[in-house]
């Protein structure tokens, strides 16, 4: 499927209306490249992808071309995988662990003008990534203050099939609590409601680019 600029426009009048300040993540993990170049014209700027070797080998050439492309990376990484993740993405929204943040600091050149977000697990789930509520101020101190890494701003997937606001919430007073700025959360189906709680990122895929293949 190509790129829905409709719909994209339709969000943008969504955010204008709403009178919030919110960027559009345009979730591109297993487009293809023709998808991604149909959004670059659709006036897209800032693109989502999960998985390194695959960015790497869509945005290579696209950034050397297109110096306005922001890439996020929205999946999460593995430590053998640092490297090549700074050296494709511009922010990191999925650092959710010491290992994680130790491995990154290994790479000072490549870090200086990255920006990182921590994860946050805001349903406690055990099948997701992410520090867990009650641990992420220290983490936030550990990385900071010990390690050095700026850190921008928060990121969460809220429990499926549950009501996402009382999440968007808590993940807004742990980014209060702590001075972060900026906060990732919404997604195709609560886009609207994360626009609403102060969402300063929306990762959207499905409705601007269909279901995955």
């Amino acid at each position: 499927m190509a790129f829905n600029k409709a719909k994209f426009i339709e969000i943008l009048d969504y955010i204008k209306k709403s009178k919030k300040s919110v960027n559009i993540v345009a979730v591109s993990k297993n487009h293809p490249q023709s998808a991604i170049f149909s959004a670059i014209h659709s006036g897209v700027t800032t693109f989502g992808e999960n998985r390194v070797q695959e960015a790497v080998e869509k945005f290579s050439d696209i950034k050397k071309t297109k110096s306005k492309i922001e890439l996020h990376l929205t999946g999460p990484l593995q430590t053998n995988k640092v490297k090549p993740a700074l050296s494709i993405f511009d922010v990191i929204q999925t650092l959710d662990r010491e290992k994680l943040a130790k491995e990154i600091i290994k790479y000072p050149n490549l870090i200086k003008n990255k920006k990182f977000f921590i994860q946050v697990n805001v349903g406690e789930e055990k099948n997701k990534s992410g520090i867990f509520p009650n641990e992420a101020k220290n983490f936030i101190e550990f990385c900071q203050k010990d390690l050095k890494i700026k850190i921008s701003g928060l990121m969460c997937i809220p429990p499926l099939h549950q009501e996402p606001k009382p999440y968007f919430s808590l993940l807004k007073k742990i980014a209060f609590e702590n001075n972060i700025k900026h906060l990732s959360m919404g997604m195709s189906d609560d886009f609207k409601k994360a626009i609403l709680s102060d969402a300063s990122y929306i990762r959207i895929g499905t409705i601007l680019f269909g279901k995955r293949p």
